[in-house]
């Protein structure tokens, strides 16, 4: 019996020095652009731009594999800091019609209670108890849908943002900005 414990810590001792030695050796070095990219992005996890985290984003950013405007819930001022830690020109796509965020909600006839939302949000946005009606937060909601996948009861839907006074874009007077477009480009007079 104390032989085997013997051998079983000699082993463990041999395979940490080994572990030890190969750190030591071949050091795994990141890219520091990677980690300041990475603490620009809002490190929720949510997978809306299509990668699996922020940290691949982050990467396919700095590679020029994908665009400055990748992360739905940054919006354009996480799109405008991208092109400035980057040194990349922001494409001008503006689209149509303004696109509003998706918001989770809550169906109420549909909720049991179960938790597994709560458990799912990178952002803590649901609020509840267990067996109890749960409520999302639409100031920490950043519509990734974790919590729609998570639900047992399809009880919570992806909602536009409705527009009211306190969300709503007011147009600001022309000055320096990069993302104006020349009013002969919407077809109007100058």
């Amino acid at each position: 019996m104390i032989s085997s414990i013997l051998i079983l810590t000699l082993i463990g001792t041999v395979l940490g020095l080994m572990l030890s030695a190969v750190d030591y050796f071949l050091p795994y070095k990141e890219d520091p652009q990677i980690a300041q990219i990475t603490e620009l992005l809002p490190g929720t996890q949510c997978g809306q731009c299509g990668y699996a985290g922020c940290s691949q984003a982050a990467a396919a950013l700095i590679n020029g594999n994908a665009p400055l405007t990748l992360c739905p819930p940054g919006g354009p001022s996480m799109a405008r800091q991208l092109s400035e830690t980057l040194g990349r020109p922001l494409e001008q796509q503006q689209p149509a019609t303004p696109v509003l965020p998706s918001l989770a909600k809550v169906v109420s006839e549909l909720c049991i209670g179960c938790t597994k939302c709560i458990q799912e949000c990178p952002t803590d946005a649901i609020v509840g108890a267990p067996k109890q009606l749960h409520v999302v937060l639409n100031e920490a909601c950043n519509g990734c849908g974790a919590c729609v996948d998570a639900c047992p009861t399809e009880g919570i839907l992806l909602a536009e943002m409705q527009l009211n006074l306190s969300n709503w874009r007011w147009s600001k007077p022309p000055g320096p900005n990069p993302f104006r477009v020349p009013m002969t480009e919407m077809g109007g007079a100058q």
